[in-house]
């Protein structure tokens, strides 16, 4: 009776074997030392070969070798040559004795991929199956792989040193590293680690709701309906909610939030963001053309900035920014590798915007760069100061003769709380100011679901208005932003019922009116409050809070202070914001992070925490800093 004919296995590659195609750099090598000098068959093949009389055994379930030969991979020649042996001998020892052929790696092989022991480690000779005259191949192949060098690990493609250096220098101080030192802290008084505060406050970000604002509920109730449509049978939603809602169904794509829209943005809300503007401006003109839907304000300033951006040395785009500014803007010019220049916002004068400083700042960049933008905060973060309209005006007479770029950055412009200020539109002043200006100067201006009464900062939603733009350029703009196909569809909508809000006559007009005066109205008096709390304290000046929602007062760092900063590698801001969380607990941004003069020091607090509370945070600061001076004089 002749022996039972050989089982054989698929010939593709088993699932353990790291190298499934071809040697592969830094691998262990114990799969390319092991592949059979034949080229790779079908199973049918290999059926039809074993049953050719005087065939050569094949290592079926082992790839054929690769380009490097036998021992291709990170062993040697001699190790795949032993490894052969081995299996030669093991495959001819079971047809002798009439057992079914090889079949591949054991299991364990497995482990080779991870560098371990080897072959030789995990697959030992059997004496008994092998017999006499295989002995000495199989120690031939033991003696080879156990000399096999270690595996070395392959170098990150992705270092420090490799990465790109203009993502490298983008510095953001708002989420920098005194708000990860707050993270570590409210970890360890979670895990029940004893601190003399019972809770970490986050005063460091402009986050209403995180602080404790509640939403509008109108724009919850119209953001319900849109989120799930069958509540538009609901009898618990007013009417004007649900017309708002169904408007903007219709113009999605399935009538669904769901759907991508257009990459400017969903038509009828493009159209509402320009009716608004038309409001708001007195009757100034808005195409719904020159409007585009953002990711908040963010995307479409570093959007306008990215297309701005061009030319090498000298001729690199200059980037004006207010000092004091919000970081944003240096990180998006860090991250382009366009040129940063400073204008110094007047301190002395209520964090005033003087047009000589921006004629000493654009004529000092000139030698360096080609300044071609100039961004404006109104109201500003982190300084809280609304321009005036002759200031505006005076900038805009600046950017016509200077031809600039004008950014206008307008996301407070619900947050005006001085009774001697007013918000004016760049847009507005622009076009009253004659055909001269208002058909040559180019400005983008912006606005947020983010800010002003509504704190929907999650939504992400935003809009920008660009005029004069050349048509040209109108094209390769909407291109740009069609790589990142559009943005939130729900941030959108969100952006709408901001734009579209109830009017008189309609059912939730009066409920509207009053939680947003509410919210203005709170706002405006923790202002105040924080302003007068402030100016209590030695060592601490704080100028009128006009607007935005931010506090940016000026402190006094002793000398004493300053110098264990710098031996601790920190600027004297952050030495003393540091301190102040780790025995306070009250996380807030120091002035280094936005820019200041040389030698001013000053922190970033929002004003958003409820009434209580925010009196609590004041006197734990205003303790704090007479101790830091006693202890520092």
């Amino acid at each position: 009776m002749s022996p039972p004919r050989p089982r054989h296995v698929r010939t593709s590659t088993p699932a353990y074997c790291p190298v499934p195609d071809r040697p592969r750099a830094g691998c262990c090598g114990t799969c390319s030392s092991l592949r059979s000098p034949q080229p790779l068959q079908s199973g049918q093949e290999n059926r039809r070969q074993a049953r050719r009389p005087g065939a050569a055994p094949t290592a079926v379930g082992v790839r054929a070798q690769g380009p490097g030969g036998a021992g291709a991979g990170c062993g040697d020649a001699a190790a795949g040559a032993g490894a052969g042996k081995l299996l030669q001998a093991r495959e001819l020892t079971r047809r002798s004795k009439g057992l079914p052929g090889a079949t591949g790696f054991p299991p364990q092989a497995r482990d080779a991929a991870g560098g371990g022991a080897g072959l030789a480690g995990l697959w030992s000779p059997d004496p008994q199956l092998l017999g006499p005259q295989s002995n000495s191949a199989a120690a031939e192949a033991s003696a080879v792989l156990k000399v096999r060098p270690e595996r070395s690990r392959r170098e990150r493609i992705l270092t420090l040193e490799s990465m790109n250096p203009q993502v490298k220098a983008v510095e953001y101080a708002v989420r920098g590293p005194i708000v990860l030192k707050a993270g570590e802290i409210e970890l360890e008084l979670q895990r029940g680690i004893k601190k003399p505060f019972t809770e970490v406050i986050r005063a460091n970000i402009g986050d209403a709701q995180a602080m404790g604002q509640q939403p509008i509920t109108f724009l919850r109730q119209v953001m319900a309906l849109c989120t799930y449509p069958n509540l538009l049978d609901s009898p618990s939603f007013p009417e004007d909610a649900k017309k708002r809602a169904r408007r903007i169904l219709q113009a999605c794509g399935g009538h669904s939030l769901g759907s991508y829209s257009a990459s400017q943005g969903v038509n009828c809300i493009r159209e509402d963001v320009a009716a608004y503007i038309t409001r708001r401006d007195g009757g100034v003109p808005a195409d719904p053309d020159n409007i585009y839907l953002t990711t908040g304000a963010s995307d479409g300033i570093s959007t306008i900035l990215k297309i701005l951006v061009s030319g090498g040395g000298k001729s690199r785009t200059g980037v004006m920014i207010p000092i004091p500014q919000y970081p944003l803007y240096s990180a998006v010019i860090s991250e382009l590798d366009a040129i940063q220049v400073n204008y110094y916002l007047d301190e002395e004068n209520c964090w005033a915007l003087n047009v000589n400083e921006l004629r000493r700042a654009v004529q000092e960049a000139k030698d360096h760069c080609d300044p071609k933008v100039l961004c404006i905060i109104n109201p500003g973060n982190p300084t809280g100061q609304v321009q005036s309209r002759k200031c505006i005006e005076d900038v805009i007479h600046f950017a016509w003769e200077e031809k600039l770029f004008l950014l206008a950055d307008e996301v407070y412009q619900d947050n005006v709380y001085s009774p001697d200020c007013r918000f004016h539109s760049f847009k507005k002043v622009l076009y009253e100011m004659g055909p001269e200006y208002s058909s040559n100067v180019e400005l983008a201006s912006f606005h947020s679901t983010s800010k002003g009464y509504m704190g929907e900062c999650g939504y992400r939603g935003g809009y920008m208005e660009v005029i004069n733009l050349h048509p040209e350029i109108k094209g390769q703009l909407v291109k740009l932003l069609s790589v990142r196909l559009c943005p939130p569809v729900s941030g959108q909508a969100a952006m709408d019922i901001v734009v579209n809000p109830p009017v008189a006559g309609e059912e939730s007009f009066e409920q509207f009116s009053r939680e947003k005066e509410s919210v203005l109205g709170n706002l405006a008096k923790k202002a105040k409050l924080t302003e007068d709390l402030f100016n209590q304290v030695p060592g601490i000046h704080c100028n009128p809070l006009q607007g935005a929602m931010y506090a940016f007062p000026r402190i006094f760092i002793p000398v004493k202070a300053v110098e264990a900063a710098q031996a601790h590698q920190m600027a004297p801001d952050m030495f003393y914001c540091m301190k102040l969380l780790e025995e306070t607990g009250i996380c807030v941004v120091p002035g280094s992070g936005f820019g200041q003069r040389e030698g001013t020091y000053h922190f970033r607090m929002t004003i958003l925490p409820p009434v209580e509370k925010l009196k609590t945070v004041l006197q734990k600061v205003k303790d704090f800093h007479i101790n830091f001076l006693e202890k520092y004089a």
